[in-house]
């Protein structure tokens, strides 16, 4: 199992004071991605999705988007000292055999000191990108419209993620951003028996972004490290037209940004992923650039970024 070599990275502005992701990040392998705070690994992959298809374009299309994002943050200054280690290959075969043969680069990386950001890809590789940590007290935020804690029959899909990381000795797990009326009772119950904490989309709304990101560190309380998923379709459908399963009632992209801040300043933050974004199912580039976007802001908070 190996990477495909990096992209390319070029800025997209003519004005040298113009400084964007584009400008900085740099090429990468997993022998010196300890170089860096954070590295880039793309994941090309929608074998598992459970709805619409569309998410192997994701690291493509949010590379591109965050190419253009510039690397200021008026709180806490630019954003430096990104890699890019290029694209899993992934293999033929079964889902179990892409999540198998994905966790041998996952295990490597994590092995590095740098923080591994995955550019999904679908929500079923969200067990082998956080597996290797498990040997660890592991916890999981997930930002997300859905519990993703389906019991495996036959296959693993992108529903089961988090069914196969407590079978497997996950410590603590929150869904922050979860939607009523999109999770069945079987699985909201399933969460409550493993002492999960799942903060509405509303709940975000009314009681603000930090209180949310509040209620789910409160679960992670006894852990050693903190894993942070992103699945897009926690935003609103009017802000992530472009993912798998795309729904009313989502947070917002200001919401998002402001929970991706105070998650990433935990200083057990020790990976993180964007998953779902399938750009041939978006309008106007809405999802990628909103994903783009929440990267930017986790690394301008995250705890190894010398800013």
């Amino acid at each position: 199992m190996s990477l495909d070599e990096p992209p390319a990275w070029d800025g997209l502005s003519g004005d040298p004071n113009d400084e964007q992701f584009g400008d900085i990040v740099e090429p990468a392998t997993i022998d010196h991605a300890s170089e860096f705070d954070a590295v880039l690994v793309g994941e090309p992959y929608d074998g598992a999705v459970i709805g619409r298809r569309g998410a192997r374009e994701g690291p493509a299309a949010l590379r591109d988007a965050l190419a253009g994002v510039k690397t200021h943050h008026f709180d806490a200054g630019p954003v430096a000292s990104v890699g890019d280690c290029g694209d899993v290959e992934i293999p033929d075969g079964d889902v179990s055999t892409v999540q198998e043969a994905v966790r041998e680069i996952t295990h490597e990386i994590h092995a590095s000191d740098a923080l591994p950001v995955f550019l999904g890809g679908d929500n079923s590789l969200t067990y082998p990108n956080a597996a290797p940590l498990l040997g660890d007290s592991l916890g999981v935020i997930n930002f997300d419209a859905h519990l993703d804690c389906r019991e495996v029959r036959g296959e693993p899909t992108s529903g089961t993620p988090y069914r196969q990381l407590h079978e497997a000795g996950l410590d603590a797990y929150a869904c922050v951003g979860a939607r009523h009326f999109e999770t069945s009772t079987a699985y909201a119950e399933y969460v409550d028996e493993q002492d999960g904490e799942v903060v509405p989309s509303e709940a975000v709304g009314t009681d603000g972004p930090v209180a949310a990101v509040e209620r789910a560190l409160d679960a992670m309380d006894e852990v050693d490290a903190v894993y942070v998923s992103v699945d897009l379709d926690v935003l609103d459908a009017t802000a992530a037209p472009g993912v798998s399963a795309p729904t009313p009632g989502g947070v917002s992209t200001r919401e998002l940004f402001r929970m991706l801040r105070a998650g990433a300043a935990d200083d057990r933050v020790a990976g993180f992923e964007i998953v779902e974004c399938a750009p041939s199912l978006d309008i106007d580039g809405r999802t990628a650039a909103a994903g783009a976007r929440a990267i930017a802001h986790f690394l301008s908070s995250y705890t190894g970024n010398p800013s």
